[in-house]
């Protein structure tokens, strides 16, 4: 078998993947809060992608940083040591998550009189043993609480790629993109609603494509083309500027020769399954941005741009406030009114509890106790020329 590469230092930290995750939080944030008028204008409403896959491409492109190094370093046993510990606390997130929607919805029903628990979680009424187990054993998942458990899914699959990358050197990649050519060419899912029989709304054999696209960048797997080619900044913007009236609603309301060639393009199972276009999409976009920022590079960690990087450092915690904050703030604009000054009052306040969670979460990691506690003052050691000082003023007073 071929040996893994040997460890090499440690990188330095990558402003740029914060700061997009960081954004990727807030984009997260205006897509799940309910009838939100800013949800017309993200920038998944131009193009064929959106920010589930800046989401997981990161999530692998970080997967590389944080755990690659484990399997380099001490070996393929305690590198899957290490991401089944990861998939043991992605796993009770989501767990917590529900619950704590869960408990969201009734107190908002019993405090408020609504009915947000039986819109949010009928199943849940209707057959609660099913949907329990469901829950569990991640076979049910409610609208938008799909994120976590298609990661999970992916995070197991690390350990394979990294032994396989042992026994060639290109079987990671075949195994991945033969992943991809089952789902479209078999099926392949896993059961995702028990009363129905429907797969995973984000199939992660999928959409694993995108996020060991950003894993294998990472473990320096692939190449990457250099920034700014004049060449492939023409040909990823014109792909970019062909998908808008594709994509834009304001577009296919007003054209319908346009919708029609989507709908002739794409097929209705585009984003569960991960549609090229998407991928490709992505791929475009982010080289553009990338070259564009370059210039900038070293300056990306000051205003909005460090408040971005502050959120994306915690990422699992801001996503999680995310998802509860918008359910909170969806339910206070119901019954504010959905005027567009409280709609914008609601999404500004959304971003700021995200970074304060993101704050606060970074604090506690930070683990301040741990640090030496100061001396009590009668163990001070006195300053001799303050002492000395003192000693002279009492002479002089005598």
């Amino acid at each position: 078998m071929a040996a893994l590469p040997a460890a090499t230092a440690k990188r330095p930290r990558d402003e740029r993947l914060d700061l997009f995750r960081g954004l990727t939080m807030l984009i997260i944030f205006v897509a799940h809060l309910p009838a939100n008028s800013w949800n017309a204008w993200i920038p998944a409403r131009f193009g064929f992608s959106s920010g589930a896959e800046l989401f997981v491409f990161c999530s692998g492109l970080a997967s590389a940083l944080a755990f690659g190094g484990v399997f380099t370093r001490r070996g393929l046993w305690l590198g899957t040591a290490r991401i089944a510990y990861r998939i043991w606390q992605v796993y009770w997130a989501q767990i917590g998550l529900v619950l704590a929607l869960i408990a969201l919805a009734a107190l908002l029903d019993r405090s408020f009189g609504l009915s947000v628990l039986t819109q949010q979680f009928a199943p849940l009424l209707a057959d609660p043993e099913r949907a329990l187990l469901g829950l569990a054993t991640l076979t049910w998942q409610p609208d938008y609480l799909d994120i976590l458990p298609m990661y999970l899914v992916i995070l197991a699959l690390v350990p394979v790629m990294m032994l396989a990358r042992r026994l060639q050197v290109a079987l990671p990649l075949l195994i991945s993109i033969g992943l991809y050519a089952a789902v479209w060419a078999r099926g392949l899912n896993l059961p995702g609603n028990p009363w129905n029989d429907a797969g995973w709304f984000l199939n992660p054999f999928a959409w694993q494509l995108i996020f060991f696209t950003g894993f294998f960048i990472g473990m320096n797997w692939l190449p990457v083309p250099r920034l700014g080619d004049r060449r492939l900044m023409l040909a990823a913007a014109l792909f970019i500027l062909v998908s808008v009236p594709l994509s834009f609603w304001g577009v296919l309301e007003q054209w319908p020769a346009a919708q029609a060639a989507r709908d002739l393009i794409i097929p209705a199972s585009e984003k569960t399954d991960l549609h090229i276009l998407r991928v490709l999409h992505f791929l475009a976009l982010a080289y553009v941005v990338l070259s564009l920022i370059e210039p900038w590079r070293d300056r990306l960690d000051r205003g909005a741009g460090h408040l971005l990087i502050l959120i994306g450092r915690q990422s699992l915690a801001a996503f999680l406030a995310s998802v509860v904050l918008a359910r909170l703030l969806g339910t206070a604009a119901d019954m504010a009114g959905r005027s567009e000054p409280v709609v914008a009052l609601l999404n500004l306040a959304g971003f700021a509890l995200i970074l304060a969670a993101a704050l606060v979460v970074g604090w506690f990691k930070s683990a301040p106790w741990a640090g030496p506690s100061p001396k009590p003052a009668a163990e001070r050691q006195p300053d001799p020329a303050a002492a000395a000082a003192v000693r002279t003023r009492v002479r002089e007073a005598s």
